[in-house]
């Protein structure tokens, strides 16, 4: 038997819900699917509060330790403790590990009512940088004496006038953290046939930092992927290579996507375009109950629904599991286990024409049923 070790993190809120209905899913499709001849094998490590009510410490040292050296990892939404010295649980596990590509494909299934014509047409993948930009944000709050020194600062020694009432923020942004981020989505695309990467920038305003990641990343692929990439002034001029690599200014992106969702296939951007852009996409294919995403380094992929806590339905049986059976499916495509995700994506087609779905979907899919969140895993379990 070939097993491949998980460390999961349960999750706060609804977390515990969307992990007790949805893990028997994954389970099932990788037994049906290769006969017993395959298993996941799931550790249990602590983050959130269930970490804090066992040990004191939202994020105890030993699942830090456990982490940096595992290679597949998967958690439910983790709240953010008030006051409790971290900015976001989050953010410092993607920061600490590296996590650089936040990784989230979005496709239609079918029977969903969506807010756009042509919601079919959505099959898009967004690699959006996970350690830079606003999640590396520097701030200083109106009126504390940081911000009046870096307004003075500004004023005599690079002549650049600031209100002095301003709140002061930084975005940093280099250029390794702008290739990395555009190589992954350039070599998922080649790997997966994919015809387009596109990079999403404001580069025509913030022209050192998001210009710059327009910049260093057609450098890194000429240097890099002469071979196989071409620009789209060289595609228009006859030139045949594997993949195109184009970029959008940010607000007309937003536009193309809804307009033009079949011209975008693989998408390359800054995190807060990244933010935006991927939870546009999921409201125009069912919203984020089935939205599946992934974090990576260059080691460790740690994959988690896309969806918060949600304590206002926590404990109610009332939560969706479908974005985190969508994302063990990821984790099943990762890990070359592809026969496995495809029962789970048929599984999930399946339930969703039945019209048997929980209070998010049910909104979205006229003449359905809603049922709880345990039945909708036990709907998906048995459509494998």
């Amino acid at each position: 038997m070939e097993t491949r070790t998980v460390y999961f993190i349960e999750g706060d809120g609804i977390g515990p819900e969307v992990w007790a209905a949805g893990r028997p899913v994954l389970d099932a499709a990788v037994a049906k699917a290769f006969g017993g001849q395959k298993k996941l094998e799931w550790k249990e490590i602590l983050a959130g509060k269930k970490a804090f009510d066992q040990t004191g410490n939202y994020l105890p040292d030993a699942t830090m330790e456990t982490l940096k050296s595992a290679d597949l990892a998967f958690k439910g939404p983790l709240e953010t403790p008030v006051g409790g010295g971290f900015r976001s649980l989050n953010v410092t596990l993607r920061q600490v590990l590296d996590l650089y590509a936040c990784i989230r494909p979005i496709r239609y299934f079918q029977g969903i009512e969506s807010p756009v014509k042509r919601p079919d047409l959505v099959d898009m993948v967004v690699f959006r940088e996970n350690t830079e930009d606003v999640y590396a944000g520097i701030e200083w709050a109106s009126g504390t004496p940081e911000a009046k020194k870096l307004i003075a600062f500004l004023r005599d020694e690079l002549g650049k006038n600031v209100d002095e009432t301003a709140g002061i923020g930084i975005k940093p942004m280099t250029p390794a953290g702008s290739k990395r981020l555009v190589r992954k989505a350039i070599r998922f695309a080649l790997d997966q046939n994919k015809p387009s990467v596109t990079m999403a920038h404001k580069g025509n305003i913030m022209k050192y930092t998001e210009g710059a990641f327009r910049a260093w990343g057609y450098e890194m692929a000429k240097a890099e992927f002469a071979a196989e990439v071409m620009t789209e002034e060289e595609a228009k001029a006859g030139a045949k290579k594997r993949l195109i690599l184009n970029d959008r200014i940010a607000d007309a992106m937003f536009q193309n996507v809804l307009m033009y969702p079949e011209q975008y296939s693989v998408i390359a951007t800054p995190n807060l375009n990244g933010d935006y852009l991927s939870d546009a996409l999921a409201a125009q294919v069912g919203g984020l109950g089935l939205a599946p995403g992934v974090n990576m380094s260059e080691r460790l992929a740690f994959f988690e629904p896309t969806h918060g806590t949600a304590p206002s339905i926590a404990g109610k049986d009332m939560a969706n599991p479908g974005s985190l059976v969508l994302s063990g499916a990821m984790l099943l495509e990762h890990i070359g286990w592809h026969d496995a995700a495809k029962l789970i994506h048929k599984a999930v087609e399946k339930v969703l024409s039945g019209k048997q779905v929980t209070v998010d979907l049910a909104g979205q899919i006229p003449g359905s049923t809603q049922v709880g969140c345990k039945k909708f895993g036990e709907l998906l379990q048995a459509a494998l």
